[in-house]
């Protein structure tokens, strides 16, 4: 078990690190397009992702960066992507919002709220018809249990008892809008009960305790009995997306006192706590960790700027028009 909290452990540094530095250079003008960080949540995709195997499915969401690393995305090919470079894991033509890599079972990142929802259900219907034991896991927002695709999609799989897990991300805010203003009921699990299918409330800034509940519905998903709908409490460091302050002119959503709140809540910081206290490693051991992930994030930058732009006779290749 030591090993595998060191190894969630070090999903969330390598996200952390990725999406700070990701947040730098777009504030230089040096990304194009719109990024949405993960900062804050990474103990969601983390716990999360650490419960799969290589094979199974994840679909994401815009905020999917987290998700590609937490499967085991490599960090080079997802900066290249984000500088638009033919070496970027969709070749250039994906950006920020649809990551992929179909080799790890990252079948996407989505920008269409609740759009990744029936993806990962016919993903995990796809392996229902090939007869393997693979599952199928989406990400979405509290916003997006609010759509229809949501509740149609839960409907499907209930009724098929397809193995996908669908993991609601509830961090507060559908964009500028609290959660609580958008729908009359506090928990998204309570949800499930429509479907009869279970509903799951986690921590989502526990790390261990989000992978402890998906490694339980993932064994109810291979074991034949239909898909589980779990809720992660958790909060976004960032905003909506970076340079939103340019839009919002001056105005704030979120109460200096809430961002206190889930600072101390910072999901890396509580199991950096618990590895220590454990003594499952030093606080010099995850510190030269925390230099290695540093250097590795460092390295994938120099690789996109390094990298080739697209040709322009590859445009249309990949694509379907």
């Amino acid at each position: 078990m030591n090993d595998t909290i060191l190894d969630i452990y070090t999903r969330m540094l390598r996200i952390r690190r990725f999406e700070e530095q990701v947040g730098k250079l777009f504030s230089q003008g040096q990304l194009p397009g719109f990024v949405h960080l993960y900062i804050g949540e990474e103990g969601v995709g983390a716990g999360v992702c650490a419960a799969l195997r290589t094979d199974d499915y994840i679909v994401s969401t815009h905020r999917g960066h987290g998700h590609f690393i937490a499967k085991g995305g490599d960090l080079n090919a997802i900066m290249a992507e984000l500088f638009g470079k033919a070496t970027g894991c969709c070749k250039g033509k994906g950006g920020s919002m649809h990551v992929a890599d179909v080799s790890i079972g990252m079948l996407g990142a989505c920008g269409i709220v609740g759009g990744g929802l029936p993806m990962a259900s016919g993903a995990a219907l796809s392996a229902r018809l090939r007869g393997t034991d693979q599952v199928a896991v989406t990400f979405f927002g509290d916003g997006a249990s609010n759509e229809g695709s949501f509740h149609e999609t839960l409907n499907l799989a209930s009724a098929l008892k397809l193995p996908v897990l669908f993991v609601c991300e509830n961090n507060q805010y559908g964009e500028f809008t609290p959660a609580d203003k958008a729908m009359n009921i506090k928990d998204v699990a309570d949800r499930a009960g429509s479907y009869g299918i279970p509903g799951v409330i986690v921590d989502g800034t526990d790390a261990l305790a989000v992978y402890d509940v998906t490694t339980a519905a993932v064994a109810r998903a291979r074991r034949g009995e239909g898909p589980t709908l779990i809720e992660a409490k958790t909060h976004r460091r960032s905003g909506h997306a970076e340079g939103e302050e340019a839009f919002l002119a001056g105005q704030q959503y979120r109460s200096e006192d809430e961002k206190a709140a889930a600072q101390a809540k910072d999901p890396i910081l509580v199991l950096r706590s618990t590895i220590i206290k454990q003594e499952i490693a030093t606080a010099e051991q995850l510190d030269e960790l925390d230099r290695d992930v540093t250097q590795a994030v460092a390295e994938a930058v120099a690789f996109a700027r390094a990298s080739a732009d697209p040709a322009v006779e590859t445009l249309y290749e990949d694509c379907w028009i």
